[in-house]
């Protein structure tokens, strides 16, 4: 193949639709999460059985960051819930793949900290998809 067809094919695929979110592959991730997370509906039915050291994740998407009654959030992402901010797929990406960072963006504060050590490489929109699927 020659450089400039090379060049023409990156340039198509680049220029094409962006791959949509796949709740299957985000199903998949989600046993990265299961350690700590769990999903459980609010009439107690388990979607996914987990840890506990994490927030319920059941209706994450479109919640307030940080709303969660049943746990004991960090000051960094209290201070991130209380400005307003929600959850929605760009953010939960941002903040799978660097929860520090994602809080140290958030509050302009270069010491913020989160508790969730875990760091998810890629798939967080497909995480998130999957966590929006399963909103009963």
């Amino acid at each position: 193949m020659t450089k400039l067809s090379l060049l023409s094919a990156a340039a198509l695929l680049l220029a094409g639709p962006a791959f949509a979110a796949d709740p299957a592959t985000g199903e998949d991730l989600f046993k990265k999460c299961k350690a700590c997370h769990s999903i459980v509906a609010p009439d107690g039915t388990e979607i996914q059985k987990g840890g506990r050291t994490g927030p319920n994740l059941y209706g994450i998407m479109g919640r307030a960051v940080a709303s969660d009654p049943d746990y004991t959030y960090g000051p960094s992402i209290l201070a991130v819930g209380a400005a307003g901010k929600t959850w929605d797929a760009s953010a939960l990406s941002a903040y799978l793949a660097d929860p520090a960072g994602w809080l140290k963006t958030e509050t302009g504060d270069s010491a913020a900290r989160s508790k969730m050590s875990f760091k998810l490489g890629s798939g967080g929109e497909d995480l998130a998809a999957y966590l929006a699927s399963v909103v009963q």
